[in-house]
């Protein structure tokens, strides 16, 4: 990119200096054509009027024509006149060395008849010249040339190109410095993403892009930052899943396998071991329907968000939850509004906290639940009269294989945290008034992550 810019620069600035070359050359020439035109036209209105002292015609004295022309005329820079009578030269001009036109230039010019454009060449360069007959009376009485050194202008021409070219090359220099800089500015986030990326493994995804600003490449660094957090999140749960798997199915698979080494051939031993062996792989296999709801809690598909009436969930839940147990089953609260969610999700969280609050109560004991909307939240909650937490930390039941031990896998909890989390929002546990446990989901109405056409 540096070396494309660099080229485009140079390319620019010699055809800056080419076209300034040509520019003041075709000037040149036109200021030279223009000034032999006037030289010319001068001396006519010269010859064709009177003799300012005799006031009378100067009839065939063209001597004193060229007399009065040099007396009134203050030549340019870099011109000469010549002036011939008689095919001789009329009042010779001593000249710079060089400066001399040919000696058969000079011959011709004397007895010429009829206007000449053309240029010569001398130690001092081309020189342009204008040759001009002189008739009076009908006669060619004398022959006026007019000559313009015109290399001297040019050579002046070429310092002004060369120093031009000179502050290109350093103009060339300054802007492939500045590019450099500038480039090395732009790309250092680059570069720092391509070395984290290099240092990236699966065993460290800790690497971060530090991000100023908020251009292209800045919001590349933020876009990369991202990835990086969902790879990371990602691998975590895979090594959390694997972990899992591998710690809580060692124990039923070993189970399963020391009893079926023993087995026997004794009819109700047989029954029995069957039975264990089937409570066992039933236990796995719920084992493992959790471990998978835990692994794609992280991914985007893990929700289906939709509008839900939350007051009609609330309802849904409690008829589905009295079906757990034999509890005084009680609907709190139910607010009527509308909430972005996915209903089953929702669902499944809700009867997960009904279960766990009837492992912690017994017959006839109360479990209420209710739902609520509080300014931009949803609250829904579970509330049970049981034992509450024995002075224990209820964050830690949330997580895995720490609460709702009683009965199940262990998982309970931490799903409904994940789904919560999935939501935009959280579970809290706390003791309630009275004696008990509450358990509530709080989470936006809307997820930030809502479809924006979903009211």
């Amino acid at each position: 990119m540096l070396a494309w810019f660099v080229a485009v620069v140079a390319v620019a600035v010699v055809g800056s200096v080419f076209v300034g070359r040509q520019v003041l050359l075709a000037d040149l020439d036109a200021r030279i054509d223009s000034e032999l035109r006037q030289e010319a036209e001068e001396l006519r209105r010269l010859a064709t009027g009177d003799d300012p002292e005799t006031g009378q015609p100067f009839g065939s004295d063209v001597e004193r024509i060229f007399d009065l022309y040099v007396i009134r005329n203050v030549a340019y820079p870099n011109e000469r006149v010549f002036f011939y009578t008689d095919g001789a030269a009329y009042r010779p001009e001593q000249l710079p060395s060089g400066y001399e036109p040919p000696a058969d230039l000079e011959r011709q010019w004397a007895t010429l008849d009829r206007p000449q454009r053309g240029n010569f060449t001398s130690a001092a360069g081309s020189v342009d010249y204008l040759a001009l007959p002189l008739e009076q009376a009908g006669q060619r009485e004398g022959v006026f040339v007019v000559a313009i050194y015109g290399d001297v202008d040019r050579d002046d021409i070429t310092q002004i190109v060369e120093t031009m070219g000179v502050v290109g090359v350093i103009a060339i220099v300054v802007a492939a410095g500045i590019a450099w800089f500038g480039a090395g500015r732009i790309l250092a986030p680059i570069r720092r993403l391509t070395q984290t990326a290099e240092t990236i493994s699966e065993r460290d995804f800790d690497q971060r892009i530090e991000v100023e600003g908020d251009d292209d490449v800045a919001r590349l660094g933020r876009t990369f930052n991202a990835m990086l957090d969902r790879l990371q999140q990602a691998f975590a749960s895979r090594r959390q899943f694997l972990n899992d798997v591998g710690h809580e199915l060692r124990t039923p698979i070993t189970i399963v396998r020391g009893h079926l080494e023993v087995l026997g051939d004794d009819p109700d031993e047989r029954r029995e071991t069957v039975a264990l062996v089937v409570d066992e792989l039933e236990r796995m296999r719920r084992l493992v329907d959790d471990l998978v709801v835990l692994a794609k809690a992280g991914q985007p598909d893990f929700l289906n968000l939709a509008p839900v009436e939350i007051g009609d969930l609330v309802h849904e839940i409690i008829r589905k939850a009295e079906g757990l147990a034999d509890r005084a089953w009680r609907l709190e609260s139910a607010d009527d509004g509308v909430i972005v969610a996915d209903r089953q999700r929702l669902t499944q969280a809700a009867v997960q906290l009904a279960q766990n609050a009837v492992q912690h109560t017994s017959h006839g004991d109360t479990i209420a639940l209710g739902a609520s909307l509080v300014d931009d939240e949803a609250h829904l909650w579970v509330r049970d009269n049981g034992p509450g937490f024995g002075g224990a930390d209820p964050r830690r039941l949330f997580e895995r294989f720490v609460g709702e031990r009683t009965e199940g896998t262990g998982l309970g909890l931490s799903i409904v945290k994940a789904i919560a989390q999935a939501h935009g929002g959280d579970v809290t546990a706390r003791e309630a008034s009275g004696g008990g446990a509450l358990f509530t989901i709080v989470m936006p109405r809307r997820p930030n992550h809502a479809d924006p056409e979903e009211p």
